[in-house]
């Protein structure tokens, strides 16, 4: 409340409390923390929205990738198709997945922009990036190492590669790893910001 006494001419001088002025600050703080957690959850959203495209393409590509060698009778045929690896079907599963909940997470990001202080929520985004994050990166990781083989082979456990001869089908399964580890890096910069909201708090 403000306090008030009068001066030897008997002007009234009024004599703020300092409760009040204490209080007056707080907000303003807060209201400056406010918005800087406002633009850490906006960047949130844009890297969200940037991310679902590697995702959905890396799944795509993979996921229709197929190649038969031209130069064979119909019966007798020699075919690649993702899923002859069980590791690439792991990856199609797994970067469709994280499609998914990138896109199911944008209403929550939004929610995060509107209330920059909603701790839980924000708590159970880094979570889940987590999460898939390590998904995203253990399946690109997988299916790296089968390309890898697919290009250069083993010639110690005599593997040959196969990527001379099928190489429409290597080419796609190369830029959907890439696409994958593309994902994997924006979940970090993901990770990354809701640790630096929630240190805000």
């Amino acid at each position: 409340m403000d306090a008030s006494r009068k001066s030897s001419d008997g002007t009234a001088i009024n004599i703020l409390d300092s409760s009040k002025s204490t209080k007056a600050a707080t907000e303003a703080a807060q209201h400056g923390g406010g918005g800087g957690r406002k633009g850490v959850a906006i960047f949130d959203f844009i890297l969200r929205l940037c991310a679902i495209a590697p995702a959905l393409a890396a799944s795509a590509t993979m996921g229709t990738t197929a190649e038969t060698l031209p130069f064979f009778t119909p019966l007798f045929q020699f075919q690649a198709q993702y899923n002859d690896i069980p590791t690439f079907t792991f990856f199609v599963i797994t970067n469709a997945i994280v499609a998914g909940y990138l896109f199911l997470s944008l209403p929550f990001s939004i929610v995060c922009i509107v209330r920059p202080h909603a701790l839980g929520l924000r708590l159970l985004l880094l979570i889940l990036d987590t999460v898939m994050m390590a998904f995203t990166a253990a399946a690109a990781s997988a299916a790296a190492a089968i390309v890898y083989l697919a290009h250069s082979g083993n010639p110690s456990a005599n593997w040959a590669p196969i990527c001379q001869q099928f190489n429409n089908f290597c080419k796609s399964v190369s830029g959907a790893v890439v696409g994958s580890f593309i994902t994997a890096v924006l979940l970090v910069f993901l990770v990354l910001l809701s640790a630096v909201a929630l240190r805000k708090h």
